[in-house]
């Protein structure tokens, strides 16, 4: 690949990794004065195109052209509520139309619940020397 072409995909990809970060999906906590801890939540998307041309070779015409593109989204979607040894995520989208969206977001509480009735009633196993 010619070296102009690289430098210009490269120079892209690195505002690409400059603009998506960890941070940017879970936010920086917040610690209200009762002791609850609000992290935000954010949903991240981007796209990225580069293409360009090398014209040097048997042409009258010679030189190098490029261009690049990247775009981001970032749509917050709730808080994760940390209180008293115990998190749930609060969504702040709006409510499912259908069944199956309403089912989809109750997934994560109900295996939740699950797992803490499971672990409630499994017979402990005992320790072998």
């Amino acid at each position: 690949m010619n070296e102009p072409l690289s430098e210009l995909m490269g120079t892209a990809m690195d505002k690409i990794q400059s603009m998506v970060s960890s941070n940017t999906c879970i936010g920086d906590p917040i610690v209200t004065a009762d002791g609850t801890t609000l992290v935000p939540v954010s949903r991240v998307s981007y796209g990225f195109a580069s293409g360009g041309n090398d014209k040097a070779g048997g042409s009258a015409k010679t030189g190098v052209w490029g261009g690049g593109g990247a775009a981001e989204r970032v749509e917050p979607v709730g808080f994760l509520l940390i209180r008293d040894g115990g998190a749930r995520m609060v969504s702040i989208q709006p409510p499912a139309f259908t069944t199956a969206d309403r089912f989809l977001d109750l997934v994560p509480e109900l295996l939740g619940r699950l797992e803490g009735y499971l672990d409630k009633y499994r017979p402990r196993r005992k320790k072998e020397n």
